[in-house]
């Protein structure tokens, strides 16, 4: 059911510059709310006798066109969190733009996003990475998604994420959910390990029906969803007490976390192929993390 390696086809079209700055907007406000709540989980939180963190800014320009912002917190819940947006364009590579729709007739690109990634100090409270994103070439498209990866699971916390996230779909479509949750239990799997990376999600990419506007609506509502349900979770955890064979899985866990960022992440790959930021890049890695 997936277009892993293939270019799919889309209609062709550009979004006006006051769709794209829309875009942009969206993805920093969407910033600006998550390290909010985050800043806030750091404040509330009792039990531990660290500091509890804030966000630390750290602006960067792409040599080939635009730039982002880093915004790294290292705390008393969150071990390390980052959320980054950016928006970059330019020319893309001849073999990269093989790979995309809509670089038929040239191979310019812009594109805008905002990923988060959070590494937790408690094993009993799971990580998380959510992402969206737009991109525009001859064709433009949507996409992005959000996935829990325990260190214990939980059969509450599961639950919970997934109907948020299938709230959010279903206001868009009902085929939504159950299509993405597939995806993101296919792209979301080791196959050097024969695991999955977690409890999975949902996950998206080549959005485009044809209505922009409504294509945009879901993107936000899917971070909308994402920055009312995690908070919740981490909050129903974070103040529980943990051992150390726990943590020990947990560093375990996060060794699997790095394995599929640098083998098999689409967005890495992106990144990395379209002069990106490296330190933004590669941002998602644990802060500490073992191999058996």
């Amino acid at each position: 059911m997936t277009n892993f390696g293939k270019r799919p086809n889309l209609p062709e079209g550009i979004p006006s510059d006051q769709q794209r700055i829309a875009v942009e907007e969206w993805f920093v406000k969407l910033r600006d709310l998550l390290c909010s709540e985050m800043e806030l989980l750091e404040e509330k939180q009792n039990s531990s006798n660290r500091l509890p963190g804030r966000f630390e800014k750290k602006p960067w320009n792409r040599l080939g066109g635009g730039g982002g912002v880093m915004s790294i917190m290292k705390g008393k819940v969150f071990e390390k969190v980052g959320v980054n947006v950016s928006t970059v364009y330019g020319d893309l590579s001849s073999e990269f733009a093989a790979k995309l729709p809509g670089t038929s007739k040239n191979t310019t690109f812009w594109a805008s996003g905002i990923s988060l990634v959070a590494h937790p100090y408690s094993p009993l409270v799971p990580a998380v990475h959510m992402n969206t994103r737009h991109i525009v070439t001859g064709a433009n498209w949507f996409g992005g998604g959000a996935d829990l990866t325990p260190t214990i699971s939980n059969n509450a916390d599961t639950a919970l994420f997934h109907g948020a996230l299938k709230e959010a779909c279903d206001c868009h479509s009902s085929e939504y959910y159950e299509r993405y949750k597939a995806w993101c239990d296919e792209y979301f799997f080791l196959p050097h390990r024969d695991e999955p990376r977690g409890v999975g999600g949902i996950f998206f990419d080549y959005v485009n029906t044809g209505d922009w506007k409504e294509d945009f609506m879901f993107v936000q509502d899917v971070g909308r969803a994402f920055l009312e349900v995690y908070p919740e979770i981490v909050k129903h955890h974070m103040e529980k007490s943990w051992s150390r064979q726990e943590r020990e899985q947990q560093l375990i866990k996060r060794g699997r976390y790095v394995e599929f960022n640098l083998l098999h992440d689409r967005g890495t790959q992106f990144g990395l192929q379209t002069g990106g930021n490296i330190e933004a890049i590669l941002m998602s890695m644990p802060p500490s993390a073992k191999w058996q």
